[in-house]
């Protein structure tokens, strides 16, 4: 997180959720109560695969999925484009005409007949490139990237480190569910009656959202009479716990923190969703998934001006089809009426948004700044 301040956005979801909760936040409208992806910043965005390997761009990162205000979803992308704008020495005119972008992109969503097979609109030159990397990425490279070898075996260091037989035999014992292994023989060619063996496991310390909580890597080899030699595949095993985002008065979710993380993927991101379980693993609500060499995160650590406006508007379309997925007509006609109001004559993003945006940027500038001290005394006294 100190490596930049788009890096602190990205892994300082709770401040982002105080800041709007402050006196200090204007108002944002309240649209209709829907799953919300909860941290809906760049980097959770990009190319998924479903099980029979087709790609779309959708939201990668549920969470902190929540039924909720769609607004939220939005202030948060508006907010990582404009950090990634500005960490790319872009100007601030270029910020005001992103966020317009923004808007624009996301009602374009609404403004169709909807139908479930449509989807995004035609990706810019910067997501086109992800996605015909993500359509020639292989196993081995897959492999390489997380666990450095294609060979079967989980190498310990700094990513991986050793578990207990407890651990070992718990996720053995979750793997031999035929539910949970579905999630793995329901990819493609495999058979539902395939067996499913856990080759080797290990803690992963992935990011700062695993920090404190469960999460593992779990090598599986899969075999039936056509794969000969077994397939191998990396799961990725992560425990589920109460988000931060707000939810909806009254809204109706599943108590399960991991059931909640799969019922919201289903919702936002059909593709993931269906690639999902939860259970439990040591008592603690989990979720699962197979890491797929398709799926990838977008990475705009370096934004250029002639695409910026295009990229905001595209992934705003994505989000507004993960929520208008959602809706029927006459939710997303009444939708779209809260958005077009309090809008400036000269500009075509609205107050809310735009103030909402600024306010984040400067209150996340100043803890960034102070997140560096911090680390620099601590790094000092080493």
């Amino acid at each position: 997180m100190a490596q930049s301040a788009h890096s602190f956005v990205r892994g300082n979801t709770a401040q982002f959720y105080e800041w709007l909760d402050s006196s200090s936040a204007p108002g944002v409208p309240e649209g209709p109560p829907i799953w919300i992806c909860g941290d809906c910043h760049v980097g959770n965005l990009g190319p998924v695969a479903d099980a029979a390997g087709r790609i779309r761009i959708h939201v990668r990162d549920l969470d902190q999925t929540v039924i909720g205000n769609p607004a939220l979803d939005l202030i948060r992308l508006a907010l990582s484009l404009a950090s990634a704008a500005r960490g790319s020495n872009l100007p601030g005119v270029v910020t005001a005409h992103m966020l317009e972008a923004v808007m624009e992109g996301y009602e374009s969503a609404f403004e169709h007949d909807f139908d479930e097979a449509q989807d995004n609109s035609e990706p810019p030159d910067a997501v086109r490139i992800a996605m015909r990397e993500a359509r020639r990425r292989t196993w081995k490279q897959l492999a390489k990237e997380h666990i450095g070898d294609t060979r079967p075996k989980i190498p310990l260091g700094p990513k991986f480190w050793p578990i207990t037989e407890d651990e070992r035999g718990a996720i053995e014992s979750v793997f031999s569910d035929r539910s949970v292994a579905r999630v793995v023989t329901m990819v493609e060619s495999r058979s539902d009656e395939a067996k499913v063996d856990v080759i080797d496991s290990a803690y992963w310390m992935k990011g700062c959202s695993s920090l404190g909580l469960l999460r593992y890597g779990a090598l599986l080899g899969v075999s039936d009479e056509t794969l000969n030699p077994a397939e191998l595949c990396l799961m990725d095993i992560k425990e589920a716990v109460a988000s931060v985002a707000p939810a909806a008065k009254g809204a109706e979710m599943p108590d399960d923190y991991g059931q909640r993380v799969v019922e919201g993927a289903l919702h936002i991101s059909p593709f993931l969703g269906e690639r999902m379980s939860a259970t439990t693993l040591l008592d603690r609500p989990v979720f699962i998934r197979e890491l797929l060499p398709q799926d990838l995160a977008l990475e705009l650590n370096r934004m250029m001006s002639d695409e910026v406006m295009k990229t905001a508007a595209y992934l705003a379309t994505v989000v507004g089809f993960a929520h208008a997925r959602q809706m029927d007509s006459s939710t997303r006609s009444s939708w779209q009426n809260e958005l077009s109001s309090n809008r400036s004559p000269d500009l075509d993003a609205p107050s809310w948004l735009w103030t909402n945006v600024v306010g984040l940027l400067i209150d996340h500038e100043r803890t960034y700044l102070e997140h560096c001290r911090r680390y620099a005394l601590a790094d000092q006294a080493r």
